[in-house]
């Protein structure tokens, strides 16, 4: 569900006005009823000092990506050999003879303080995280290794409980809302209709309510459009292949014979008008 949108004038960085919208989320959601834990998660144009300060003051977890730099640098080289630990990662696999984990990935995590060069009230002493994947190099021959391993680093900065190793597989779980982006680029947002920012604005406002109202409908449906994409909804639940008829002062919705989606339609109808 999307819980605030904001439309900016100018070529604007990713982080200006995050601060603002992170607090309008986080009150949208307990409002909405949400009691768990609220997780703020952002990438690296959202590390800034007043995104972490938003997100504490509304009593969520972060989860922001840290941009590299020679502080950043510094901090993973003081991480220790040993504080590296092998997690379950995209391609691993389970050695047949001792039947531990091989992957390349490892995490670790260090204490850490971000935004130095900010007065000291505005710095954050914080957990970072960090994922390391070996950097292969295409260009030694086969059957030959590395004089010593190389890694792709990839580092974050959390307030959660959660392990190292759970803080960074909620890290990278976050596809969920490139999905959300993705939907509504390939609906109302293909495009700003006007040029008057006022009323793409309220275009915007819009598309946030119908994607809203679409997700519920999906939830409302059953278990087959709970997590359907935004367009099989449409297709599913709105461009409904029926026929009207009006009869006695009643209206009936003729359907296909077999048509797969009567039953999930019929339960959104149940749902939607139920006292």
């Amino acid at each position: 569900m999307i819980a605030a949108t904001r439309l900016r004038k100018g070529n604007q960085v990713s982080g200006h006005g995050a601060a603002r919208m992170i607090t309008d989320a986080v009150a949208t959601a307990h409002a909405a009823g949400a009691t768990g834990q609220i997780l703020v998660r952002a990438d690296s144009g959202y590390y800034r000092h007043d995104v972490i300060h938003a997100a504490v003051k509304a009593k969520a977890w972060y989860s922001v990506t840290v941009r590299n730099n020679p502080s950043i640098t510094r901090a993973i080289a003081a991480i220790e050999d040993d504080a590296w630990t092998t997690i379950t990662y995209p391609n691993a696999i389970i050695d047949p003879d001792t039947g531990e984990l091989v992957s390349g990935a490892e995490v670790a995590e260090i204490s850490y303080t971000a935004f130095t060069s900010h007065p000291k009230k505005t710095q954050v002493t914080t957990r970072l995280v960090v994922r390391r994947v070996p950097r292969l190099n295409p260009t030694i021959p086969p059957g030959q290794d590395d004089l010593f391993p190389t890694y792709r680093h990839h580092a974050f900065i959390t307030n959660s409980t959660l392990t190292t190793i759970e803080a960074d597989a909620r890290h990278r779980d976050h596809a969920l809302v490139e999905q959300v982006i993705a939907d509504l680029k390939n609906g109302p947002l293909a495009h700003a209709p006007s040029g008057v920012f006022a009323a793409n604005g309220a275009w915007l406002a819009l598309a946030a309510i119908a994607y809203n109202l679409l997700r519920a409908a999906g939830v409302a449906a059953g278990t087959r459009h709970t997590k359907a994409r935004w367009n099989t909804l449409r297709r599913h639940l709105i461009t409904i292949p029926g026929r009207i008829a009006s009869s006695a002062r009643r209206i009936t919705l003729h359907l296909p014979t077999n048509w797969p989606w009567e039953h999930d339609v019929t339960d959104l109808w149940a749902t939607a008008t139920r006292p």
